[in-house]
């Protein structure tokens, strides 16, 4: 049992399990019924994506190659996830990871520079079980 952490749109491993698409908003252009399907997720759960200030702040960052704005992204968001509703919901997910299999993802190329990145960490820090 384990949680991954996942590029969205990727093919599914063989024990990835549910696929939860941690992403501020759905893929475009693909019909509802078909995400699934096409491998971007079977849930959609924005709670624990950067809230759309401080994904704009990542956005530039990447695009800048700017390593102070991504600390400040990274400070911003690990905030956000510090609050009730997704510190709970990261709670929840580290202790399913002792009893399931599934996956959290997005849609960023890179994790080092994806905020999936801190959920591995925050994951992490709450004792969740994570896949290599």
């Amino acid at each position: 049992m384990a949680v991954s952490i996942i590029r969205l749109g990727t093919p599914r491993s063989t024990q990835e399990g549910l696929r939860i698409g941690t992403v501020r908003r759905p893929p475009r252009g693909v019909p509802k019924a078909e995400f699934a399907s096409q491998n971007w997720y079977d849930v959609w759960y924005p709670n624990l994506a950067p809230h759309a200030d401080t994904m704009k702040l990542a956005q530039a960052a990447q695009t800048n190659h700017d390593a102070v704005a991504w600390a400040e992204f990274l400070r911003k968001f690990r905030a956000e996830m510090h609050e009730p509703d997704a510190s709970r919901s990261l709670d929840l997910l580290a202790a399913l990871s002792h009893h399931a299999h599934f996956s959290i993802g997005c849609y960023c190329a890179d994790e080092a520079h994806c905020h999936r990145s801190l959920l591995r960490e925050l994951l992490s820090e709450r004792g969740a079980l994570i896949a290599k």
